[in-house]
């Protein structure tokens, strides 16, 4: 077989009956009297399973499943106790173990549970295969999570999928909702149509009209020809309305009429055109907010609210952000030629407590940046800019208090690096080793502080 399993049993006689048995299963048998030793074994190995006994000398089983479900989570580790232990061999299931049997092991009874261990493990990995191809097959590979928000995120947005049911994605910009209806759209019956995008916030209220409707030739001045609107564009495919909260009331009224009548009017024009479009809309505001001031009309924002899906911001999502950092670093070092294959444990660390007010726009700036300056194949933390681990201390200072500790900071720093060039003659290098940091950090601080 090609399972590899370790064995960790202080008592010799055990261990060697116990690993004698598994190699005759046909079995790839490593043994170990030592956790520690274990430990080590496993780090250098590719071991599948570990059969560790409960109660040893350097450290319990719950102790060494800890350590090797830190450094492997995919490893399965069965627990063998005595009897009276059956209780904490439970809890250690409970924190990840996959079995436990009891002592004096019975050698047929360990047979089927290892056997059981692996049958789980084959049914996992073709469930999670399963799952890989069906993802693809709806459009939703190219949506990089492993988060429970982002999953429930892809529920809701793999149901409505196959529906003609108008979608309203909610969420801070740089989260990702034009990927996200784009997912949608090429994972519907109308995947073989096109996807059309207008962001209403990039264009003035003049020309948004006629972006969305289109015109007649002569309805305005400068309108010397027909031109076709975004929806006439889309037809039969999907409408996406970025920052859809940006359209002015004179507009909603219009937008309303087509998700109403399924009809629309060029502008400088009566005659009506079908709209046979799905529309996806998104906005980083508050609609419902907007709705009670009175800037947004109600009965737009309950035909567009038919589905709502909010992308959660990256700081609630953490666990997106490393698979997310691999898919970044394998597309800017192809585009680049650079041989960056990946981060430093103190890079990912600094990357995984930041905040990300850019959301996944600026996790993607972080790597691409960090890619171009790096001098290696790992990134380490000077190559990552150093908003990561000195953000604006006034950003996060309550307006009217700038005066106090965080200029009295400030005010030090400067003073510090102002001696340090001094003493250093200007020169920038020596500088820095005189501060104790490197040279690219204190040019960064002399470009925050706006000193030459």
């Amino acid at each position: 077989m090609d399972t590899t399993i370790l064995v960790v049993e202080d008592e010799v006689v055990q261990l060697e009956s116990i690993a004698g048995f598994l190699a005759k299963q046909g079995y790839r048998v490593l043994k170990s009297q030592r956790p520690q030793k274990a430990l080590d074994i496993a780090a250098q190995e590719a071991v599948d399973i570990v059969l560790t006994d409960f109660r040893m000398p350097e450290m319990t089983g719950v102790e060494l499943l800890s350590a090797l479900k830190q450094r492997n989570p995919a490893v399965e580790v069965i627990i063998m106790t005595a009897f009276g232990s059956v209780e904490s061999a439970i809890e250690a299931m409970k924190l990840g173990a996959a079995d436990y049997i009891t002592k004096p092991v019975d050698l047929h009874r360990l047979q089927t549970t290892i056997r059981n261990t692996i049958e789980r493990n084959r049914l996992i990995s073709e469930n999670r295969l399963l799952k890989t191809q069906l993802s693809e097959r709806f459009g939703f590979k190219g949506i990089v999570s492993q988060s429970s928000a982002m999953a429930q995120v892809m529920s809701i947005a793999g149901r409505v999928a196959a529906t003609t049911a108008t979608v309203l994605i909610t969420g801070e910009t740089g989260t990702g909702k034009e990927l996200v209806a784009k997912a949608l759209h090429y994972s519907s019956p109308r995947s073989g149509n096109p996807f059309v995008a207008v962001n209403c916030a990039a264009l003035p209220e003049t020309l948004l009209e006629s972006e969305l409707f289109g015109h007649e030739k002569g309805a305005f001045t400068g309108a010397d020809k027909l031109r076709r609107g975004r929806f006439e564009s889309a037809q039969g495919g999907t409408l996406f309305i970025d920052e859809v909260g940006e359209i002015p009331l004179s507009l909603q009224v219009k937008l309303l009429r087509v998700l109403q009548e399924k009809t629309f009017e060029r502008v400088g024009s009566s005659a009506p055109q079908a709209a046979d479009v799905r529309i996806v809309a998104a906005t980083n505001r508050d609609l419902e907010s907007m709705v009670r001031d009175g800037s947004f009309r109600a009965d737009l924002y309950y035909r567009l609210n038919v589905v709502s899906i909010r992308i959660p911001p990256l700081r609630e999502r953490r666990d997106d952000i490393p698979p997310l950092v691999d898919a970044f670093l394998k597309r800017f070092s192809g585009e680049y030629g650079k041989q960056v294959e990946g981060l430093s444990r103190e890079a990912m660390d600094a990357l995984m407590k930041y905040s990300y007010p850019g959301n996944v726009r600026e996790l993607e700036n972080i790597v691409q940046q960090s890619i171009v300056l790096s001098r290696s194949p790992v990134i380490t933390r000077e190559d990552l800019p150093y908003r990561v681990f000195d953000p604006c201390p006034e950003c996060d200072t309550p307006e009217g208090q700038q005066g106090s500790f965080t200029e009295k900071v400030m005010a030090f720093e400067r003073e510090m690096i102002l001696g340090a060039l001094e003493e250093a003659g200007n020169v920038q290098t020596r500088a820095a080793e005189i501060l104790g940091i490197s040279e690219r950090h204190l040019r960064y601080k002399l470009k925050k502080y706006g000193m030459k």
